[in-house]
């Protein structure tokens, strides 16, 4: 893959979490008890946090939020070590997601998605000098799921292959990504470099149970698949085979809400720092070993312990 230097440019969703943690089932029709947060959030802009937390130095996002949460999101991510581009929809509201996290053993999560503005991101927000320094582009798999979204993937790709900047998708999503239909995103992902699904999305893409043939069958497709297994770490394929299998950092779930967009910023920090593959996917692990403990699906903040020193 690439050698180091350059920005990461981000592409993708800006959300607005309002995190419900409760234990055991939800009493239907009646009060769970929870404890509820309002917390920056998305895919996409979790990525950017991600990989400027873990040490990368130029890292950027072109988002949609409504007005009603701009100036909150930008001072979030400028905090987080982020340069945002984002552009105000003049309509639909910021994206917000509900995510109900079961405080049991798993902390497992369930969403419940408004994707408000974050739909709408299309072509017209984009230009090409947002590459201009660029290493590397990275594509939130969200932006499939919608039709200006699937434009401006189109757009991006063309103009990322244009000055040889690879690009990475991380399919986001298995509900919607069933929605849209495999063959569909598999086309739409034509030309990518580096594909980093999870176990289901996985599976989904190829309809193989299991995750080694899934991830092997995908990096026929995609020059390089990193596939995130949660607790059993991750596999590197290429070539139609497995070449590496990462393990996982011991953790403490409380929250895995973004567990995934930690390992993919903290993967993408590392490549363009210059790791190979699985250097970077070790990274993604302990990225994701950190997130599982936090709730919400950012970073703790600048000078928080295990925070990576910027290079001067």
């Amino acid at each position: 893959m690439s050698g180091p230097g350059g920005a990461l440019l981000v592409v993708g969703d800006v959300v607005t979490d309002v995190v419900a943690r409760h234990r055991g089932p939800l009493a239907a029709g009646t009060d769970t008890a929870a404890a509820i947060r309002t917390l920056p959030g998305g895919a996409g802009a979790n990525v950017a946090c991600w990989a400027a937390y873990r040490g990368c130095p130029d890292v950027r996002l072109l988002g949609r939020v409504g007005a009603d949460a701009v100036t909150w999101h930008e001072r979030e991510l400028t905090a987080a070590g982020v340069r945002p581009r984002l552009v105000v929809d003049p309509r639909a509201p910021t994206a917000t997601v509900i995510c109900l996290v079961d405080t049991g053993a798993s902390a497992e999560r369930t969403f419940l998605t408004d994707s408000g503005a974050a739909l709408r991101l299309g072509p017209g927000d984009w230009s090409d000098a947002l590459l201009d320094g660029t290493g590397r582009l990275h594509l939130s798999g969200y932006l499939f799921f919608s039709a200006p979204g699937r434009a401006l993937v189109a757009v991006a790709l063309d103009a990322a292959r244009a000055r040889g900047v690879p690009v990475s998708v991380d399919p986001a999503s298995a509900g919607f990504l069933a929605l849209l239909g495999v063959d569909r995103f598999l086309e739409l992902a034509e030309g990518v470099d580096v594909l980093l699904p999870n176990r289901d999305e996985a599976s989904l893409l190829t309809g193989l149970p299991d995750p080694a043939d899934a991830a092997a069958k995908l990096s026929r497709h995609v020059p390089l698949v990193v596939a995130k297994q949660g607790a059993d770490g991750a596999l590197v394929a290429r070539a139609g085979a497995v070449r590496t299998r990462v393990a996982a950092e011991p953790a403490q779930p409380l929250d895995t809400t973004g567990a995934g967009d930690a390992f993919t910023g903290a993967f993408l920090a590392a490549l363009l720092a210059g790791a190979e593959a699985e250097g970077a996917a070790a990274e993604g692990c302990a990225a994701g070993a950190v997130a599982v403990g936090r709730v919400g699906g950012r970073p703790p903040g600048p000078g928080s312990p295990g925070a990576p020193v910027p290079p001067a």
